[in-house]
């Protein structure tokens, strides 16, 4: 310590502002989840019951639950499926690649109220634009209410996560595939392998360690929906502003929380809950991707 103390001196700041505003408060989000307190009147010790309430009392809590994981299956495949698709086609390309890049990658730079707006412009009732082509067409003989009924609610949030991330998931399978050495692509070429050969039995297994990155990633961020649901439910048109949808098709997990804790109610120590279940449910998600995908490695 006397002889190395430069190094322990210089990370003290980031300790002691990562303690600060991270570990402590995590801490006392738990100790707070222990507690029925609602941010003005005195806590009350309830020790686990916000947690036993939430799986047996709050039907609402469940639905939630199921909600998320739903439109995340409804999504998260698509997302993986498509990137790769997509980055390698601009993979093949010899010019152009890089507006394509772009013009892919702008979806997951645009802001979420944008997200929201466009959407609820896209899929209203009365002036929304899919129902004018859809009607002009002759698909349709009347508007479709595709904000008020729960399948095509949730089909609509699938659509705005798939969107706005698959084209992140394009360049991170671009990146991975630049990094594949150029003489595997080369002796696939000269053994008379095609483009869809090499894809399917070259690029894609090489690419496991970059899908199961996404995969994780993809599964937090799933968990966490919140943006999508609430900028489309609480956009320009009043008919659909409404806290988790039609028959709360879309409520999902952190937006439940969201509503606990800030919104209809301010139970503090009911939405703390919320959050560490959720914080277990990703954290053994999380484990059991890399225990499957080291499996199957071996």
């Amino acid at each position: 310590m006397k002889r190395n103390k430069w190094p322990y001196l210089f990370s003290l700041p980031f300790l002691g502002a990562y303690g600060l505003f991270m570990l402590f408060p995590m801490g006392y989000s738990f100790y707070l989840s222990l507690f029925d307190y609602n941010g003005i009147v005195e806590k009350h010790f309830v020790g686990l019951a916000n947690y036993y309430n939430l799986f047996t009392r709050d039907k609402l809590f469940l639905k939630s639950l199921f909600n998320t994981v739903l439109i995340m299956l409804m999504s998260l495949p698509v997302n993986l499926i498509l990137g790769l698709i997509i980055a390698y086609l601009l993979f093949q390309l010899a010019k152009g690649r890089r507006l394509f890049q772009v013009v892919n990658f702008l979806p997951y730079i645009t802001t979420p109220v944008a997200i929201g707006f466009i959407f609820s412009y896209i899929f209203d009732w009365n002036s929304g634009i899919l129902n004018g082509l859809l009607t002009h067409f002759g698909i349709l003989e009347e508007n479709y209410f595709w904000l008020q009924h729960p399948w095509s609610a949730r089909l609509i949030v699938a659509v705005m996560i798939v969107w706005r991330n698959f084209g992140y998931c394009m360049m991170i399978y671009l990146s991975g595939m630049t990094a594949i050495p150029q003489d595997v692509y080369e002796a696939a070429a000269i053994d008379g392998a095609g483009r869809v050969k090499t894809f399917l039995h070259i690029v894609v297994p090489l690419l496991k360690n970059v899908t199961v990155f996404l995969f994780i990633t993809a599964l937090i961020g799933g968990f966490q929906m919140f943006d999508e649901p609430v900028q489309l439910y609480s956009g320009w048109s009043a008919a659909s502003k409404s806290v988790g949808g039609p028959e709360y098709s879309v409520l999902t997990v952190i937006w439940k929380f969201y509503d606990d804790s800030f919104g209809s109610n301010t139970r503090l120590g009911y939405g703390a809950a919320i959050a560490y279940t959720l914080f277990l449910i990703i954290g053994g998600c999380s484990l059991l991707s890399f225990l499957f995908s080291n499996r199957k490695e071996k």
